[in-house]
């Protein structure tokens, strides 16, 4: 989408720290957060999908 970190996290209202740890795979975006990458995702035309939280692998 052409964003850097930080203007990915002023869109979806959380930290540029954040993005760069989902992006470590540090940790995986959850709730409202999750939602909203899908919703972005979706308009960039990028394949993305939120995983369910009570999702059992």
């Amino acid at each position: 989408m052409g964003l850097t970190q930080r203007e990915l996290a002023e869109t979806l209202g959380t930290r540029q720290q954040t993005i760069s740890e989902w992006e470590k795979g540090m940790y995986r975006p959850r709730g409202a957060s999750s939602m909203l990458l899908t919703i972005v995702a979706e308009r960039a035309l990028f394949e993305y999908r939120a995983e369910s939280e009570d999702r059992k692998d």
